[in-house]
């Protein structure tokens, strides 16, 4: 009795013990919809790696990319902010992956896209914030990210302890926060892949309303499930690493992908396709917290939660909160927002506002269609075939609302009845109550963050970011 007496009183006391300060691994994926994965219903694809790692996880409902494209999004998820707030909001404004060398070579810093007459800048207000990995190392965590570096600006030194080293990552480094990306899901892949063996039969899968449902679209779609069966090949190779290191069990585990899927009307685009992944957490020993699974989610919230679970106060500055951990926020968003800005060379800034039910969508570039002329997005057959039917006349409706030009200004759809936002309700008067709640919501939003999506980009180089 006295030695258990004892061991309390060292655990109690102790300024650092290994609950306290728990290892976090990220597996991470690109370019994937929530709505293509087993555990969220799908019956197309079989991943085990995956659905056995889902059986001990809380898998979680309704998390959001704050944008549908990448290095925005991971800006919002290192930093605990709004792109749009901060200046990363355009894709691409910094791609920078040797930050640890400290080499901020100017001539990287002012290379100048042509197509737009502006030159790569980082922002000085996205610098100025403190990364969450960071904040970890500050507090004994040991920072590793073995990939990927595309924050869409430039990462302090601090911020990892190792970076692309494909070190293998042991027991001896706890406390640990390690990031393990897998690319072969990208939406390069649906072209780069493209003739290579397919692992499930085309005829067999479900395509979404959507898409017309052809022998084209169900070859994409089939290439699209041989790439995250791969990929999940790859995430089982991880876990029995982590597994043979005495890194799984005591670990949590977050699962996610870092926007929509790589098809047209997902990736770079504002609907649920295109903001909504999937995501997971499987706590040390199989222990879950009480939380509410329905919740909505967004990036913003995961630099809160991991500093939460680290038992580490977050900056004050952070505009997402805690769904986990010690510091878990007591109250559940009601709104949750999305964004889109410049896409590579093509500008189209876009809001969106959802609640439980509904969501509303403003765009301001009416003269543009959702089908933007991305050029590197043309290299994939679905694309340019889905153009072609549009082209030709040969599109039903619901498929063909997506290439209309000019569009509306406003889009509301009810998500409970209509996930795939095909039945645009903002014209209908029944639903007008509704849209000007939303509106006026999001008009709140975005002047509390101070949206910098209505400065022209030209200008807003020159506002928020210096040369060296």
């Amino acid at each position: 009795m006295r030695n258990v007496l004892l061991l309390i009183t060292v655990i109690l006391t102790s300024g650092c013990s290994v609950t306290e300060k728990p290892n976090i691994i990220w597996i991470t994926v690109e370019d994937q919809s929530a709505y293509f994965f087993p555990f969220y219903g799908n019956k197309d694809v079989s991943l085990p790696n995956l659905e056995e790692l889902s059986k001990e996880s809380l898998i979680f409902e309704n998390m959001y990319a704050t944008y549908p494209v990448c290095a925005p999004a991971r800006s919002s998820i290192i930093t605990g902010m709004y792109p749009q707030s901060i200046g990363t909001h355009n894709m691409r404004a910094m791609h920078y992956d040797n930050y640890l060398e400290n080499d901020r070579n100017l001539g990287e810093r002012t290379k100048w896209d042509s197509s737009l007459s502006i030159p790569r800048y980082s922002s000085t207000i996205a610098e100025s914030i403190k990364t969450f990995p960071m904040i970890l190392r500050q507090n004994g965590y040991f920072t590793y990210n073995d990939a990927k570096g595309d924050y869409n600006f430039i990462i302090n030194d601090s911020t990892w302890s190792e970076y692309q080293t494909k070190n293998d990552i042991t027991k001896d480094k706890s406390p640990l926060f390690a990031v393990y990306n897998f690319h072969g899901t990208h939406e390069g892949s649906i072209w780069q892949e493209d003739k290579s063996e397919l692992m499930v039969n085309p005829s067999e899968l479900t395509v979404p309303e959507i898409f017309p449902d052809d022998s084209v679209v169900r070859h994409s779609m089939a290439v699209n499930y041989t790439n995250l069966i791969k990929m999940d090949e790859r995430v089982g190779k991880l876990i029995n690493k982590l597994k043979k290191e005495d890194l799984y069990d005591d670990s949590f585990i977050f699962f996610y992908s870092d926007h929509g899927g790589p098809f047209p009307r997902h990736k770079r685009a504002i609907y649920e396709t295109g903001t909504k992944v999937p995501f997971l957490v499987k706590f040390p020993d199989g222990k879950n917290e009480k939380v509410n699974k329905k919740q909505l989610l967004s990036f913003v919230d995961l630099a809160p939660t991991v500093l939460s679970i680290a038992r580490v106060k977050s900056p004050s500055e952070y505009q997402g909160f805690a769904f986990l951990g010690k510091n878990k926020s007591k109250i559940e968003r009601e709104f949750l927002y999305t964004s889109s800005d410049r896409f590579d060379n093509v500008p189209d800034r876009i809001r969106a506002v959802r609640d439980s039910k509904f969501k509303y969508i403003r765009n301001y570039n009416q003269e543009n269609s959702h089908a933007l002329n991305v050029l590197y997005r043309k290299q994939m057959l679905l694309m340019r075939h889905l153009t072609s039917l549009h082209l030709t006349g040969q599109l039903d409706e619901k498929s063909d609302n997506w290439f209309k030009s000019p569009r509306l200004m406003e889009e509301l759809y009810d998500l409970e009845n209509d996930p795939f936002e095909l039945n645009n309700l903002s014209l209908d008067p029944n639903y007008t109550d509704i849209k000007k709640k939303l509106s006026l919501n999001l008009d709140e939003f975005l002047l509390k963050i101070d949206d910098l999506g209505r400065i022209p980009e030209e200008e807003l180089i020159k506002l928020i970011s210096s040369e060296d």
